[in-house]
């Protein structure tokens, strides 16, 4: 009887771990409500797969379970949170999880600050932002109006009627800043600046691809694009790398370059990465600002009206710049509503690497918490209609009436939000208001355009529109 009794408790112990390893949700890390795991290896990732997207996943679990919620990726928990309250709550937490942006290392490499923690983070944070402030900015508005006035000049010799391809001429702008600014003069020429948008087109697409299906097969066609895409744009880091170092910048006309190769002494590889880094986050999130801003004009002409009267009246024949930024409050609405509706940056992540508490449940150490910023954007209790463009939510009326984190576009956590949210305004307010004071833009009949949530929030095919001069 008692072997029998030894044996039962076995037997019953060793099914209750074999439940755990197979079901990891069952060993209960939280009491945060959320899905069990579907399968063991996959966790919820075919759920996500399902949905179409981590951010369309994320509006459907937040609209089942509440503000914060969990699910598992592979055998791993995470946590996601979708209120002012929770995000101001985690707002202190610095430190990224690894495993959330492991999808970026094929390009970025895995010494990218991206990957940066503790003090190795806040320090290349701490001495890289320098290029990013509010003095500096003021030095790059020449560059904002020099490009947007060559885009207009390329806008004014079209053949009326013509159709423009909106996310190609809103990404080359949006590129040829971020070079010139981030990378000085080897990059003011054209050749170069197109060889690596080709080359990141090729990389990005890859990345995408990867999302939905599986990783291309070592030596297919599909490898080789994306190794030889990636090849040509680090050789021309490397190149810039070499004529900075070979021809330093005198105190005080430092550029971000400059500062990732004050910090990084002879170590190329965190160079390159850092460099490469910051190129992608400097122009993929103003093209698609202003791929979507201009879509949204284009297809409310009593708003675009609005705000070409704005510039009409402020401006008068001025060019923006730093003193007059503030005077155009509609416009600041517009970058701000594009951002809102069109969910650019759907989600960050953050971790700790000790057990926390947050809206009162257990966060077990290193669980990746997702700050679902695209889920909070699309919340009807602080945006009713959510997915109609008004740029009045963000009157100076308006905002009053929202908690102070409901509006959190470029992320949030201490000096963990994105690092060029000044550059991004004045960039893409300089592009609004040169083409919105000679153009009225028009989108082209019968199309159908849709986001795909990506990466980031991109439409799915191209956006053709018509311009007409003023």
């Amino acid at each position: 009887m008692l072997d029998f009794a030894i044996f039962a408790v076995t037997f019953l112990v060793s099914l209750l771990g074999l439940l755990i390893y197979l079901y990891p949700g069952s060993a209960k890390p939280s009491t945060i409500p959320g899905l069990e795991p579907t399968t063991q290896e996959d966790g919820n990732v075919s759920d996500i797969k399902r949905a179409g997207s981590l951010h369309e996943f994320l509006l459907d679990l937040h609209r089942q379970f509440g503000s914060i919620v969990s699910f598992w990726i592979g055998r791993e928990y995470i946590v996601s949170i979708a209120s002012p309250e929770l995000f101001k709550e985690h707002q202190g937490v610095f430190d990224r999880p690894p495993s959330m942006y492991k999808m970026f290392e094929p390009l970025i490499g895995p010494k990218s600050i991206q990957f940066a923690n503790k003090s190795d983070g806040r320090t290349r944070r701490n001495v890289y932002d320098k290029a990013f402030s509010h003095d500096t900015i003021k030095c790059y508005y020449q560059t904002y109006q020099d490009v947007a006035d060559d885009l207009a000049k390329k806008w004014s010799s079209l053949v009326k009627e013509e159709h423009v391809p909106l996310s190609i001429h809103m990404f080359a702008y949006a590129l040829k800043i971020s070079l010139i600014t981030m990378f000085g003069k080897t990059f003011s020429n054209d050749k170069d600046i197109l060889e690596f948008q080709h080359c990141y087109d090729v990389i990005w697409s890859e990345m995408e691809r990867r999302l939905t299906e599986n990783e291309p097969e070592k030596g297919s066609p599909r490898e080789k694009a994306f190794e030889e895409g990636l090849e040509k744009a680090t050789s021309l880091i490397k190149k810039v790398v070499k004529e900075r170092r070979d021809n330093p910048p005198i105190q005080g006309q430092e550029l971000i370059i400059d500062f990732i190769i004050n910090l990084s002494g002879n170590d190329d590889e965190l160079i390159t990465s850092d460099a490469l880094t910051y190129a992608v986050g400097g122009f993929h999130t103003t093209g698609n600002v202003l791929t979507w801003g201009f879509y949204f004009l284009a297809t409310h002409p009593e708003l675009q009206e609005k705000a070409f009267q704005e510039i009409k009246k402020e401006l008068k024949n001025q060019e923006v710049d730093h003193t007059n930024l503030d005077a155009l409050p509609y416009i600041r609405q517009v970058v701000d509503e594009t951002l809102r509706c069109a969910v650019v940056a759907p989600h960050a992540a953050r971790f700790q690497d000790f057990d926390s508490e947050l809206g009162g449940h257990k966060i077990p150490k290193n669980t990746p918490v997702i700050q679902a910023l695209g889920v909070l954007l699309k919340d009807e209790k602080y945006w009713p209609l959510p997915n109609k463009f008004d740029p009045d939510r963000f009157s100076p009326e308006n905002v009053k009436t929202r908690p102070p984190m409901t509006f959190q576009p470029f992320g949030f956590a201490g000096k963990r939000v994105c690092p060029g949210y000044r550059f991004a305004y004045a960039e893409a307010t300089v592009c609004l208001v040169t083409l919105l004071r000679k153009f009225k833009v028009k989108l082209v009949d019968d199309q159908v355009v849709n986001p795909i949530h990506g990466l980031v929030t991109h439409p799915e095919e191209e956006i053709w529109i018509n311009i007409e001069k003023r």
